[in-house]
């Protein structure tokens, strides 16, 4: 394979930690790691769910930012204000501001630059958010500008075909040489098959599929170390 494009929340490195974190500062220290676990995934649901929504303009970046936590909250039985929510996104964005990547995923990237593999991000989100956790995680030490794609700067986002054809077209990969890591069944891995990319599924929160898993995920792997593994083994098969 010559061509590996990444994601990058919860890909390359453990998005939960920045939440965790807000979750203690903003709300309460009084709950369990596995309490304020099950929040975080339900924002990640409804944040899902809520971006595509501002995507096609029926609410704004701003309600996508603050309803994912004020619903995930509820779910729980913890009421949020609209303020209060706010607080808590500007808490969470400093946080981000904290994140590293997998150590794995850093000796991965090294391995990968060093065999001359073109290396990409596609990722969902706004352009100025997504840049700060880009530079953040030093990810221009392995990846050109001009390989970074952000859903944001083109008014199309993953699954939407048009945006892997954006990638395709910018980075001239052949579909057979080119192989997509992401973390979202749904985004990362229907989105990439649609030009049949080789894909892995970094599956670390143990996500159910939507649909058959054989149909749209080449190689599942629970934990960047198992990712570092596949790609070492493929270097040596």
């Amino acid at each position: 394979m010559k061509t590996i494009i990444f994601d990058v929340d919860d890909t390359l490195y453990d998005q939960a930690q920045s939440f965790h974190r807000t979750f203690h500062r903003h709300i309460s220290d009084n709950y369990s790691y596995e309490e304020i676990d099950k929040v975080y995934r339900a924002s990640r649901k409804y944040s899902e769910q809520l971006f595509d929504q501002s995507e096609a303009g029926e609410i704004t970046v701003y309600q996508w930012q603050t309803e994912r936590f004020r619903m995930a909250c509820h779910d729980f039985g913890m009421e949020m204000s609209t303020q209060q929510a706010e607080t808590f996104d500007r808490g969470y964005k400093e946080e981000q501001s904290n994140i590293q990547l997998f150590p794995e995923v850093r000796q991965l990237l090294d391995e990968l630059f060093q065999q001359g593999k073109q290396l990409a991000i596609l990722t969902n989100g706004e352009e100025q958010r997504q840049m700060l956790k880009i530079k953040q995680l030093q990810l221009m030490k392995w990846i050109p500008d001009d390989h970074i794609f952000i859903s944001g700067s083109y008014g199309v986002a993953k699954p939407n075909k048009a945006i892997f054809d954006i990638v395709a077209e910018g980075l001239q990969c052949n579909p057979e040489q080119t192989i997509y890591v992401g973390d979202s069944y749904e985004k990362d891995m229907v989105g990439a098959k649609q030009l049949n990319w080789h894909t892995v599924w970094m599956n670390h929160r143990h996500h159910p599929a939507t649909k058959s898993v054989h149909e749209n995920v080449n190689v599942e792997v629970h934990h960047a170390d198992q990712l570092l593994d596949y790609f070492l083994a493929r270097q040596q098969a």
